[in-house]
């Protein structure tokens, strides 16, 4: 073979550079590139909202097609949820209001609960009626609110369906994902307990079955919500024998060494000892295998759009209602508490316009889903709504003032034996408290009067309690805050959220 002449080496070497540099425009984007752009103004683009149930960040490692959505978007990583029980974060979901606001703070009657949520007029101003006003396709499909029982419905009469709500597919009593009513429609419809009868995986087939008679020239809106993995921690049967050496995380907060500095409600509680820890483990491998369907239904719905060519124009955002503790200072399992594992939740947004890759690290909310939900819907927020627009962040920008503080309320201890999140001994069951929680801090205060602060710059797993040595000036600010936050409604809260 001849050698080729100088000048011919040097274009060829430049073709198979320009080769190589088209290919990585085509291939892998670093993170924070846009994936596409947003939808032309005047499009409308469709909104899937995911939301598990008790799903704290640890089992997102489990989650390959969630884990996959993280590269392909953005990663909320320090989302937290103003109340850490189910139903008093769903209502805030639904509103964008601190549970003060939406007077449900708790998961049942009469401080809580969907009977709560109902008879206040909390239904009549959620995102599903802007967006469903606005011309949007609407759908819920899963767990609703505790309390919601189509089950209960009188023979022959319509199940209820609120506002907002184009297609409806709900409950509130599906924990062991079998054995369940469904009100479709507001039809009760009783499901078995055979695999076809898996509520994850109806759910899903619900889902794909939306999108696949979703008219192109409509956009939708379709909250799918799982019970998954809150307990008894029932996987699908394919999945019963996944995982089977997989254990609780042990981080340094797992079975705390010495809890003396902590609040009296917790010093009841000794050391895990080996049998507890086995349970833990059981009861983790049974959360790890619950996800799985939910990984999977991510897939599928993630496939649907994209064989309708909808892909392009869809957010899928994923969330959960509140975190779970296995173990974490000595509390055995549940929820309830203001410590991390608890209240930071993971939120992550893929679609159109979304920085592959990138992680904000602001304090978020999830009284901030509503007002995402509608600017990306093109729907003005009402200013008595209490959260703000995630959109910013979506497109890549950094707001140019946010908030700096978030407040978290709990009303307890859980009583009622009715109670899903009734908790059994060594769960935790913290009493009523308000807290606060900054870039760097959390500082809590009991009704009983007792105090909890921990610098999380330097302590993030809360395993030193300094409130006897926080400075008084100091202490006096974070308690005024509290005050400010617990007082605050719409456009107050997003005011007292910029101090710290």
């Amino acid at each position: 073979m001849f050698p080729l002449p100088s000048a011919l080496r040097r274009c060829a070497a430049l073709a198979v550079f320009l080769l190589v540099l088209s290919g990585c425009a085509v291939g892998e984007e670093p993170p924070g590139t846009p994936r596409g752009g947003p939808p032309p103004q005047g499009t409308k683009p469709n909104i899937v909202f995911i939301l598990t149930d008790d799903l704290s960040w640890d089992l997102v490692d489990y989650m390959p097609r969630v884990r996959k959505m993280r590269e392909q978007g953005v990663t909320f990583t320090n989302f937290i949820v103003t109340n850490t029980l189910c139903c008093p974060s769903r209502a805030t979901i639904l509103t964008g209001r601190y549970p003060h606001n939406t007077q449900v703070l708790t998961n049942e009657p009469p401080k809580g609960g969907w009977q709560r949520f109902n008879t206040n007029g909390g239904e009549r101003d959620t995102f599903a009626t802007t967006l469903e006003a606005a011309g949007y396709r609407t759908a819920l499909m899963g767990k609703y609110l505790n309390g919601y029982d189509p089950a209960k419905i009188q023979a022959g009469e319509p199940a209820f369906v609120p506002p907002g709500w184009t297609e409806w597919y709900a409950t509130s009593l599906g924990y062991k994902h079998y054995d369940y009513t469904l009100s479709e429609n507001g039809r009760a419809v009783p499901y078995g307990s055979t695999p076809a009868d898996y509520l994850t995986d109806v759910l899903a087939n619900k889902a794909v079955d939306f999108v696949n008679r979703s008219p192109s020239n409509r956009p939708f809106l379709m909250k799918l919500s799982t019970f998954a993995p809150h307990a008894p921690f029932t996987p699908a049967p394919r999945h019963a024998g996944a995982f089977p050496d997989v254990r609780a995380p042990r981080g340094p907060a797992f079975n705390e060494p010495d809890i003396s500095d902590k609040p009296g409600w917790m010093h009841a509680w000794p050391k895990i000892g080996p049998k507890g820890i086995a349970t833990i483990d059981r009861k983790y491998r049974g959360r790890v295998r619950m996800v799985q369907a939910v990984d999977e239904m991510v897939g599928r719905v993630q496939q649907a759009l994209a064989d309708r060519g909808l892909d392009r124009d869809t957010y899928i955002v994923f969330g959960s209602d509140n975190g779970f503790h296995m173990g974490q200072h000595r509390l055995v399992e549940g929820k309830g508490t203001a410590y991390d594992v608890d209240v930071r939740v993971p939120l992550i947004v893929t679609g159109p316009g979304v920085p592959r890759g990138r992680a904000v690290g602001q304090i978020t909310a999830n009284t901030d889903l509503r007002p995402t939900f509608e600017e990306l819907a093109g729907v003005k927020t009402s200013p008595s709504v209490d959260g703000r627009s995630l959109v910013p962040f979506l497109r890549g920008a950094q707001p140019g003032s946010w908030r700096n503080s978030i407040l978290i309320e709990h009303a307890g201890p859980v009583t009622d034996p009715h109670d899903p999140d009734y908790p059994g001994r060594g769960w935790g069951n913290p009493p009523s408290y308000l807290a606060v929680r900054t870039a760097g801090e959390l500082y809590l205060e009991y009704d009983a009067g007792e105090r909890e602060y921990y610098d999380l710059r330097l302590d993030p797993s809360s395993l030193r309690n300094t409130a006897g040595e926080l400075p008084i000036p100091r202490r006096d600010r974070l308690a005024d805050l509290i005050a400010a936050l617990e007082a605050c409604a719409g456009a107050s809260c997003r005011t007292a959220e910029q101090r710290s």
